[in-house]
């Protein structure tokens, strides 16, 4: 995980996919005749790389900005503010026929596989309705592509006349997953593609997903609020707190050495298996804060048991933890840590 510039570099790493900079998404909301409009930050100053190849997990509660990052990944909803450069190219400063080449190659995978697939339409014509407005291959090799890519998430060749409602949350989650791979992408948007299945249905289709991340070279921004899930899939880790980022790092630092308070309350949360993984509950008080009026200084400081008054009026910035040569590109915000105020030891297992 590097730190972050201003702006794109002029040379391309050939493994950097995706480099996201200061992302904005701030939503103005009327609250009345007699009130003045309101400012809502969904996101509020993103930043990431991503390489080819790899995954990068976005977690945090519903509510915190991480689907509305997703739309703007995919250019679904451009952003209020920041970069997002595909391969070198500024998405958001090329005209409109560039942009439309360019987005085919950031595709996504929705959550609901009931809701996401037109009941009226068979498999083969979702499928090939991707084809239909951006290429201009025959129909005769749009239905050979279809029936290619079915083959690939182990789907079978008679799916493809057949309805989505024939179909389990599994086998539509593998038609989703093969539409988001018909254009032939390099990175795929996963707006948590597994919470709506059952438990041994999520295995598969992470398995999947995995597999065909090997097969084609694809990258993965996978956005899940279940991190058991994303300690399996993950390379890189960023935790999102109210449109902001507390805490991002790799799998490895964000399970094995997590500094942030709310980082070590979503992780004592979920269940472990082996007892030396378990941590102390540690139980938040209260409910994420509202967008339309975020506390003061750190927005989580109404929940934290670290925090002091430097928390409630001084809004921590991102920054590199260095306090051990091996958390090169851990980074943080939180004013506690920074002071040294936690007290990790106390964070272990149950």
């Amino acid at each position: 995980m590097n730190q972050f510039d201003d702006s794109f570099d002029t040379t391309v790493d050939n493994q950097l996919i995706l480099k996201a900079n200061n992302l904005k998404q701030h939503y103005h909301v009327k609250q009345g005749m007699f009130k003045p409009d309101a400012v809502v930050k969904a996101v509020d100053g993103i930043s990431f790389n991503l390489e080819k190849g790899k995954t990068l997990a976005v977690v945090g509660e519903s509510g915190c900005g991480k689907s509305t990052l997703g739309r703007m990944l995919t250019m679904i909803e451009t952003p209020t503010d920041g970069s997002l450069a595909h391969l070198g190219e500024d998405l958001l400063t090329l005209n409109k026929d560039a942009q439309k080449k360019l987005r085919q190659k950031i595709q996504i995978i929705f959550q609901n596989p009931y809701g996401s697939l037109n009941p009226r339409k068979k498999i083969g014509a979702i499928l090939e309705e991707p084809l239909v407005i951006n290429t201009t291959l025959s129909k005769a090799e749009r239905k050979e592509k279809a029936l290619a890519i079915m083959a690939k998430v182990g789907l079978k060749t008679e799916h493809y006349d057949r309805y989505p409602h024939m179909f389990s949350g599994g086998q539509r989650q593998r038609i989703a997953i093969a539409r988001g791979l018909m254009l032939d992408p390099n990175v795929i948007v996963a707006d948590e593609p597994v919470s709506a299945l059952d438990v041994s249905v999520q295995a598969q289709v992470l398995n999947l997903m995995m597999d065909l991340q090997e097969e084609f070279g694809l990258s993965y921004v996978f956005i899940s609020h279940d991190l058991s899930v994303v300690e399996h899939i993950a390379d890189d880790v960023m935790v999102m707190y109210l449109g902001k980022v507390v805490e991002q790092g790799t799998r490895k630092q964000l399970f094995e050495n997590p500094k942030h308070p709310y980082t070590l309350a979503l992780l004592s949360s979920t269940p472990q298996l082996s007892p030396e993984k378990r941590r102390i509950r540690i139980k938040l008080e209260g409910e994420l804060p509202s967008p339309l009026n975020p506390p003061s200084g750190c927005a989580f400081h109404g929940r934290c048991s670290y925090a002091n008054d430097r928390c409630k009026t001084e809004t921590p910035s991102l920054r590199l933890d260095n306090k051990e040569s091996q958390e090169q590109g851990h980074l943080i915000a939180c004013h506690a840590v920074e002071e040294n105020r936690i007290n990790l030891t106390t964070q272990g297992a149950a």
